[in-house]
Parts: structure tokens; C-alpha cells; sequence
């Protein structure tokens, strides 16, 4: 017995989606962005970096761990199951999510995706009114937003968020989908390398998250930020609508980066599970 000839179409697909983050090649602009950051980070004293990026990944994980023990998460999680419930009336828990079908579980996740991706574009258009608690808002709405969709696509194929292992991988998952496209292929080897751990309880790997290379993308949303004061006042009518459409195109597309990313890690994770446990 085999994978299926649609698990085979959507295994192939991914590789695809793989190739081309492979063969992905820095423009000079990158490259030359690249040796900026590392330059002026370089200028800091080695502990007060340390210390800047512990605090990061410890800001990382509280939210992590907030988002997942939220009310809003648990009632996102009772609806995944009667989503699942409707084509497989037997399922109880997260991890019977596994005996639907990869239609069934794509179509489940891409309403997570869909909701939330529509949710970025609309953050990115109050932040675009260019308010000041509403732009200083604007990356910790975004990284529970994009952490919070993660969590729910890993359920949706079978993975519960609460166990140490799951948790840290899923945080691992955030940072691969939000660096640059250049850097993207290291981290997805070495997510992909965590494959058959699942089993563990305990996560023994490499718990550092952010790094010199992640900080680009905090960068942009700053960067972000400043265009958007800048187009504030080209106003119809008293609407900002250039610096919302600035907002909301840029969260847009980051959410769609990062749930790509991550759809295309969880599909492959429970394709190349199953197909151990078919050949075995």
C-alpha cells in the first residue's frame, strides 16, 4: 500500500514550492542590505546582543504560550474538531485529525488561513490610518496574528501545540516563515531534520530563535511604519487611503508568506509520517 494518488499530487507540489526556495537567488540590494544590518549590529558590544536576542526569544515564547492557553484559542480549536467531526464523526482529539483525507485537511486549513490573512490586511489598514498606539501596535498584532494561524495549522493536521516539543517547533516554524526568502532554505533543512521526533516529549534541540539574519523582517515593519507617516497626510476626504493601502498590503503579504510557509511544512510533515507508517 501507497500514498494515495492525490498525496502523491500534493507531496509533488510542495517539492515544487521547495525547488524554487532552493534556487532562490539575493539580488545585489539584499546582499548589500545583508552586510548593513550585520554592520551596525556589530557596533554593539557581543553581551548587550546576546542579551537583546534572549529577550526576544523570551518575549517569543510568553506569547506563544499566551495565545495558546487564550479562550479565542481553545474555541478555535473546538471548531476545527467539529470541522473534522463532519467527515469523520469519531474524532475527539487533535490527533484524529490524521484520519482525514489531505483534501479534507487543506480544506480545514485554508479557512484558518483565509480568516487570518484577512485579518493582517485589515491590521495593516487601521496601522496605515497612521494613529500613534495603533502603529506602535502594529508587530505585537502581527505576531500573534502569524503565531496564532501557525498553531492552527498544526492542529488542523494532527499536532497539539501544548507539548514542549510541539510548542518549541512550532516557534522554530515562525521563524523560518518570517526570514528573508534567501535565508528560508537552511532553517526548512533543518526543520524538516526534526522529522520522527514527533514522538518526544521533551524538544532537545537548538532553542535560540532570533539572530542577526531574523531581524529583517521586524526592520520592514519599522520601515513600514515610517512610509506610512510619510503618506499620512495624502488623504480623500480626510481617509488616509495610501498608508492604509501601504498597511494593508505589506501585513497582507507577510501573512501569506508565513502561512505558505507553514502549510507547506505541515503537509510534508504528515505526507512523509504517513508514508513511514504505510511502508513500515
Amino acid at each position: 500500500m501507497a500514498l494515495t494518488n492525490r498525496e502523491i499530487e500534493v507531496m509533488a507540489s510542495i517539492k515544487e514550492w521547495e525547488e524554487k526556495l532552493y534556487s532562490y537567488s539575493p539580488n545585489d540590494l539584499e546582499v548589500t542590505y545583508d552586510k548593513y544590518i550585520e554592520r551596525a549590529f556589530s557596533l554593539l558590544p557581543e553581551a548587550t546582543q546576546k542579551q537583546f536576542f534572549l529577550a526576544l526569544d523570551s518575549w517569543l515564547f510568553h506569547l506563544h504560550a499566551l495565545i495558546q492557553g487564550s479562550q479565542l484559542q481553545f474555541d478555535a480549536k473546538d471548531r476545527i474538531l467539529a470541522a473534522g467531526r463532519v467527515f469523520e464523526p469519531s474524532i475527539s482529539q487533535i490527533e484524529d485529525l490524521k484520519l482525514l483525507t489531505i483534501d479534507q485537511l487543506q480544506y480545514i486549513a485554508e479557512q484558518q488561513i483565509s480568516r487570518h490573512r484577512l485579518y493582517s490586511f485589515a491590521q495593516g489598514g487601521i496601522a496605515g490610518t497612521g494613529g500613534t498606539v495603533l502603529l506602535g501596535s502594529d508587530i505585537p498584532a502581527m505576531t500573534i496574528i502569524n503565531l496564532r494561524v501557525i498553531q492552527l495549522i498544526a492542529m488542523t493536521y494532527g499536532y497539539e501545540v501544548n507539548t514542549p516539543f510541539e510548542m518549541m517547533n512550532s516557534l522554530k516554524v515562525f521563524h523560518a516563515a518570517t526570514l528573508p526568502t534567501r535565508m528560508q532554505m537552511y532553517s526548512w533543512e533543518e526543520l524538516k531534520n526534526d522529522f520522527g521526533k514527533q514522538e518526544e516529549y521533551f524538544y532537545e534541540g537548538k532553542e535560540e530563535l532570533t539572530e542577526i539574519t531574523w531581524i529583517e523582517q521586524p526592520l520592514k515593519q519599522v520601515f513600514k511604519a515610517i512610509t506610512i507617516l510619510l503618506f499620512k497626510k495624502k488623504s480623500l476626504q480626510g481617509i488616509p487611503l495610501v498608508s492604509m493601502a501601504i498597511g494593508a498590503g505589506v501585513n497582507y503579504q507577510l501573512t501569506r508568506k508565513v502561512t505558505d510557509f507553514a502549510h507547506s511544512y505541515y503537509q510534508l510533515r504528515y505526507l512523509s509520517e504517513k508514508e513511514n507508517i504505510i511502508d513500515e
